[in-house]
């Protein structure tokens, strides 16, 4: 552990963390050549577009390689790379290829699986990074990000950010089955879960020699001002600095709703979500908070496809979020499903199960059939605006013409559950 400062009040500033980065630095001494691991846009909320530039700003020319941790994400564009990144130059950042660009460094056994699963499973994981870690030249590499609810690992970043966002396909896959397999609402919030476990058995085993330090935030909107702000900051290298910014993130980004909401309204911002894959986090980050047969809209100004990847696009379109029977049925009858269990995990993870309804909401470049034929319901997003006008809603509990509704403004901020739907 090499840092530690935060609590549900603290505030971070910028000039705080450039001091504490430079303090951090200096201890651990000159080096070679530096490797910085931070998220692509999604997670621009993370605070890691600024600290990777005071990584740049401390170190120079000795960081030569920039990686944003993709997952199965698309590669980031030129606007947003400057928009995330600030003054880095352009030319340090590296796309990782999931599919490709990656190496096997070990094989988690299947009998570690099995009894990580509770016997729900019982395959081999082949543990993949991209080759750039395995560069003997690199003596440090620097994995930025936040810290916050996870879907599918319970708590995001840590070893997250590099069997799965520097990872490869197998890990990828066979993870996420894994938590889907083992119960969504299980997972999320714990920084210990059968995914985590598999993770940090990969660590141990296999990345004991490659100088990984992890750099990781905990965020949350400052109801004051309105803006985001860092309430934490963790440097360490082992799962004693995950644990200290997990206990944070639970403090300050999990919301305990007083009553189970039954009309609930979550806002997608266009520039952070274009896909289901990326905007199903209104489904899974709400789904502990939702009543029986409440209504969920997603309102996705910026939506323009299922999937980030071709390939993964296509499954959904082709199978939909039509609940676990459905989906478990459809994976041990097709090879498509077999071969990308990730994205089976997704479709579990994105269908209310038939619990709740799911309305969608997205503007002109996603159709009426588009969106029902994935097992959504469908409304157009200027005519759900027109209902439920965004720039009159606050976060949390609102009353629009006599009725009570829920908003949330992004989804990935948080975690939403009703006490009697969350057992710790």
């Amino acid at each position: 552990m090499y840092f530690e400062r935060g609590s549900k009040t603290d505030v971070i500033t910028a000039e705080d963390t450039r001091a504490i980065l430079k303090q951090v630095f200096d201890a651990m001494g000159p080096k070679k050549r530096v490797l910085a691991l931070p998220p692509d846009f999604t997670r621009a909320n993370s605070y890691a577009g600024p600290i990777t530039e005071m990584v740049y700003d401390y170190y120079g020319d000795t960081l030569t390689d920039v990686m944003p941790a993709l997952g199965t994400h698309s590669p980031m564009s030129p606007e947003q790379i400057k928009a995330m990144f600030g003054h880095l130059p352009a030319d340090k950042i590296r796309v990782h290829d999931w599919r490709n660009d990656i190496v096997t460094v070990g094989t988690v056994p299947g009998s570690y699986v099995k009894e990580v699963s509770e016997g729900k499973l019982d395959y081999e994981m082949n543990a993949q990074v991209n080759k750039l870690l395995l560069d003997p030249s690199f003596d440090l590499i620097l994995s930025i990000g936040q810290v916050v609810p996870h879907e599918v690992i319970g708590m995001a970043n840590y070893t997250k950010n590099i069997f799965v966002g520097v990872g490869g396909s197998d890990f990828i896959n066979k993870s996420h089955f894994i938590g889907a397999s083992y119960g969504m609402e299980r997972i999320m919030g714990r920084a210990k879960s059968p995914v985590r476990d598999v993770f940090e058995y990969a660590k141990v085993h296999f990345l004991k020699n490659v100088p990984i330090v992890y750099v990781l935030t905990v965020r949350a909107k400052d109801e004051a001002s309105g803006e985001m702000v860092t309430r934490g900051l963790f440097i360490g290298d082992d799962f004693e600095c995950f644990q200290k910014a997990a206990d944070l993130s639970l403090a300050t980004n999990f919301i305990m709703v007083e009553r189970e909401i039954k009309k609930c309204i979550v806002y997608l911002d266009p520039e952070e979500f274009k896909s289901t894959w990326l905007g199903n986090k209104a489904v899974y980050r709400t789904r502990m908070a939702l009543a029986d047969n409440a209504e969920l809209i997603v309102l996705a100004p910026g939506l323009k496809e299922f999937g980030e990847d071709k390939t993964i696009d296509g499954l959904i379109r082709k199978y939909g979020y039509k609940g676990t029977p459905h989906t478990l049925a459809c994976t041990n009858a097709n090879a498509d499903l077999q071969a990308n269990l990730g994205a089976s995990a997704h479709l579990i993870h994105g269908s209310s199960e038939g619990r709740f309804k799911i309305i969608y909401c997205p503007g002109d470049e996603v159709s009426r059939e588009e969106i029902e034929g994935v097992g959504f319901e469908y409304c157009h997003y200027n005519d759900m605006v027109a209902r439920y006008p965004v720039e009159s809603l606050k976060d949390g509990w609102n009353t629009v013409n006599g009725e009570e509704v829920y908003y949330i403004s992004n989804p990935a901020l948080g975690l939403w559950a009703y006490p009697d739907r969350f057992k710790d």
